[in-house]
């Protein structure tokens, strides 16, 4: 099972400052931990929301309202993605992220066999193959 593990942004990530040496030392370590355990798959942080935009569609038509966004409480500053076993097992990850403040939210990432057969699922397997994830 895969699942993304989401941190939240908070006035510390929306401002742009980097983590210090200790607090990168310690993430480090925890990224090493995942790693040497076979359960990370990717992992990256994300720059704050004044340099992303949203796409909102609304009758089938498109527009782009540009950050920074107001509540830094419902934005992700970072992400790991982990393949598990179970829920549990997750969340047993997510409790020795070495934060002193923060909130990760875990949820799960569909696979394309939660889906029922189909063409269209098909077509999203041969795309997963080209790009190296099935």
């Amino acid at each position: 099972m895969r699942f993304m593990m989401l941190v939240r942004a908070n006035q510390q990530s929306e401002s742009g400052a980097l983590p210090d040496e200790k607090q990168l030392t310690a993430m480090g370590k925890y990224n090493e931990e995942m790693q040497k355990a076979g359960v990370l798959l990717d992992l990256s942080g994300l720059h704050p929301s004044q340099r992303g935009a949203r796409v909102h569609f609304a009758g089938g038509k498109s527009s782009v309202i540009d950050g920074p966004f107001a509540e830094a409480k419902e934005l992700i500053a970072g992400y790991w993605l982990i393949q598990v076993k179970s829920r549990e097992e997750a969340i047993a990850w997510a409790q020795r992220v070495p934060f002193v403040d923060g909130e990760i939210e875990i949820r799960q990432v569909f696979e394309l066999s939660d889906f029922p057969a189909s063409p269209a699922v098909e077509r999203a397997a041969e795309l997963g193959k080209k790009l190296g994830k099935t």
